[in-house]
Formats: structure tokens, sequence, C-alpha cells
């Protein structure tokens, strides 16, 4: 296996698009967030704000109706569509073509919401970020992996990433399963850790922003957030998922001065995701 390639500020400015000063929200891309359960929409409130903050012109979230006022007042700028279901998803269904969708935040697994993604994948041809939840029905039904887009992004945490992909006794064993994962179906695997590592085929990421800060609940909702922002907004699938990795782990670099570990929380990530992004145009 080649070493990885280390992302540093000077291969993210090759690949970050400043703001046309012509832009408006139209074109600045629409995301569409799906999850939620009950108990568990805290995951969608962090993941559609840090994909406002992140720069996309509008987000939809689709989730459970017990969420509808939660999101619509923690995230007034999110508009909000829901399931006939109260507590859990259990038929996805929304009314235009966005362009890039985020799911499994928060979504938990009841057969309902399994079903649910099944026949979402089937009729899916829109650029797509799986996590959490989602990855997990993935890991019960490995037949489904096959309905994902090509360079679908999938963001596991090595629990997740266990399940996709079975045990490993070293770290070298880990690469070598999730890069033959990757090249097997085509996908990017956005391998969260320390560092986090992200997998094209043959081809490995090194992220080099981030500390110890980030191991605190939420985060992963809000990476998620991120990077289908990245993706509505146009950016290459690898260039959305390195470029929002980077950022993500950046803000915690930037907070950490205030903050301290113990103290970060993932809503720190979102506050500062404006600084990391002004520390790019220096």
């Amino acid at each position: 296996m080649k070493s990885p390639i280390q992302i540093e500020r000077a291969a993210i400015l090759k690949r970050y698009k400043p703001i046309d000063a012509q832009t408006h929200k139209g074109i600045q891309g629409h995301a569409l967030l799906i999850g939620g359960s009950y108990g568990k929409l805290g995951a969608m409130t962090l993941s559609s704000k840090a994909c406002l903050k992140t720069g996309c012109g509008l987000v939809t979230v689709f989730i459970p109706r017990c969420g509808y006022e939660i999101l619509q007042t923690a995230n007034p700028e999110v508009m909000v569509l829901t399931d006939d279901q109260e507590k859990n998803i259990s038929k996805i269904d929304f009314d235009f073509i966005p362009q890039a969708i985020g799911i499994g935040p928060g979504m938990g697994q009841e057969l309902e919401t399994q079903n649910a993604l099944h026949e979402f994948l089937i009729n899916d041809k829109t650029p797509l970020v799986i996590d959490a939840d989602a990855l997990n029905i993935l890991a019960e039904n490995p037949e489904w992996v096959f309905l994902l887009p090509a360079k679908t992004i999938l963001t596991p945490h090595p629990k997740e990433l266990e399940r996709l992909i079975g045990k490993w006794k070293s770290d070298s064993e880990k690469m070598e399963k999730t890069i033959a994962f990757s090249k097997k179906d085509h996908l990017i695997i956005v391998m969260k850790g320390a560092p986090t590592f992200i997998i094209d085929g043959e081809t490995v990421y090194e992220n080099m922003t981030g500390n110890p800060a980030l191991a605190t609940a939420g985060t992963g909702d809000v990476l998620t957030g991120m990077i289908t922002s990245l993706l509505a907004q146009s950016y290459e699938p690898i260039d959305a998922a390195i470029l929002g990795v980077y950022l993500h782990g950046l803000t915690a670099d930037i907070a950490l001065p205030e903050t301290g570990f113990q103290a970060f929380i993932a809503s720190d990530v979102i506050a500062n995701i404006g600084k990391a992004y002004l520390s790019l145009e220096e």
C-alpha cells in the first residue's frame, strides 16, 4: 500500500472554491438531510445547522412528525418535511430535486425505517452521504450496498466500520479491508478516528487537522451536515469529503485555546466553521 497523501492547507487551497460575488441562494445548492427519531432529534438539529453554516443555500430536513416543532424552533433557517409516523421514519417522500442528500443521523433502526431506506436507495440517483444508523442498516443488509450511486460517501466511526467490513487484527488489516470495500463498490470511505483517513479506492488521504476535543457526542452528525453541504455546492465527492473533514478538524484546533478539551461540544464545531473558512481566505 502506498503512503497516505497528507491533507494540509496547501492541498486544501487547490480544492477550495471561494464564493462568487454574483452568487445567490438558488445556486448555492439545496441539501436534503434525512434522519431523526424520538429522543434523537438533536442529531438532525446539529447536522442541518452545520449544513447551512458550511455554505449551502437551502437546507431541508425530512424527519418524523415528533421533530417538527423542535427543528423549526432550533433552526429557523431550515425547511422541514415530516413523515406520517410520529416517532420514526416509515416512508421517505419529498417533492423537490436536491443537489445532495445526507441520511442516517439519529434515524434509529426500526423495521419500517429499514424498509423506508431500502425503497429510497432503489430510487435514489442523487449524490449521497451515509452516516450513523443508515450505515448500521446497510451492515445488516449488505446486499443493499449495490444500490448506492458510485462515489457515495460513507462516514463510519470504528464500530460502524467493523459492522460493515468485519473485525480486523491490526491497523494495516483495517486499512486493507477498507480499501477493498471502497474499490469493490466504488465508494468513498471517511474512516473517522485520530487521524481521520479518506479512502477512495487505492488512494488514501490522511487529514492533518483536529484534536481529541472532537471525541464528543454529535460531532459526527455535524460532519455529515458539512460534507453534504459541500456536495450540494457542486464539489466533487472526494473534494467534499476531504474539505469537510479538514474544516471539521480545523474548528477544534481554532476553538481549543478557549474551550480546552473537556468543554468542547459539537455545537462548538458549528460555531467555528466561519473562522475555519476565514483562515483559508487569509
